[in-house]
């Protein structure tokens, strides 16, 4: 039970990024950067300060480095997004993306899809078809088609950084979080050399919890309840973000979901589940104990 809540809290705090986000005000490749810089620098210190010091030099690996990138990329991508479209709709689009590495799983790796996570990721994409605005006043300009596709760019970029997470890796959790944290402020530093922006303190304020919450916290949950709970449980669990980030949405900004777009956002939530659940017996029927 105790792992169980630390993947719920887990779940909740990734959810506060967009939140926190739209509170700093501030370009999308500053918050991303302070959000890596500040989680890598909290997480290196957890590690000091707990005996795993030793962990810290080590030569990560290719994946791991790859990792890096695809984790700026997705974090960036993202809150451009929350700047033009709601949330919700951004979330979920996100959230696409376990059936989308299903299926290019599928395609290129060899890994064959069975009938029910076929009918999962039918079912995700109908979820999606139902989020999308029914008329230009729900949101179908310019500005909500730049939202969208900055959306699928943190959907591809989320799914790359799954499919390179599919082989398991030698290194420890917290030594892969810690070069995927600092790989990916490295990658954000030149951008935020090149357009130098002084915070004022109550922005100041706002990165120091971006870094804190989701960028360790929710971080430092993850690793510890994925040590002790089955990893169907934790991707079941893990869902809870996306409905968080709707009840932040509602809560904070009154963005507020027609009731089309509630079933939409309840089937792609489902499908994640059911998909995550199949992946997993899939994966202990090919590895018995």
């Amino acid at each position: 039970m105790p792992f169980i809540l630390l993947a719920l809290l887990s779940a909740i705090f990734m959810g506060t990024i967009g939140v926190l986000a739209r509170y700093a005000a501030l370009p999308a490749e500053h918050i991303t950067f302070y959000r890596l810089l500040l989680g890598a620098c909290c997480l290196a210190s957890y590690m000091a300060v707990t005996g795993k010091a030793q962990q810290i030099r080590h030569r990560p690996s290719k994946r791991t480095l790859l990792n890096g990138v695809m984790l700026a990329g997705f974090m960036t991508f993202y809150v451009e997004a929350i700047q033009y479209i709601n949330m919700a709709n951004a979330v979920m689009l996100i959230y696409l993306a376990p059936p989308l590495t299903a299926v290019i799983a599928h395609c290129f790796l060899g890994e064959k899809l069975a009938k029910a996570s076929g009918l999962t990721i039918v079912m995700a994409l109908a979820g999606f078809a139902l989020m999308l605005p029914q008329s230009a006043s729900d949101g179908g300009n310019v500005n909500a088609t730049r939202g969208y596709l900055y959306a699928l760019l943190a959907l591809l970029s989320y799914s790359g950084f799954m499919l390179i997470n599919r082989k398991p890796s030698q290194s420890t959790p917290y030594q892969s979080t810690l070069v995927q944290l600092s790989v990916g402020a490295l990658c954000m530093l030149p951008l935020v050399i090149q357009h130098p922006l002084q915070p004022s303190l109550t922005q100041a304020c706002w990165l120091v919890a971006i870094g804190v919450l989701p960028g360790f916290i929710a971080i430092l949950f993850a690793v510890k309840a994925l040590r002790h709970l089955p990893a169907a449980t934790f991707g079941t669990l893990a869902y809870v973000e996306p409905v968080a980030v709707v009840v932040f949405a509602w809560w904070l900004f009154a963005e507020t979901l027609n009731g089309m777009q509630l079933f939409g956002c309840s089937l792609i939530i489902l499908a994640g589940m059911l998909q995550g659940y199949l992946g997993h017996r899939q994966a202990a029927q090919k590895c018995p104990v």
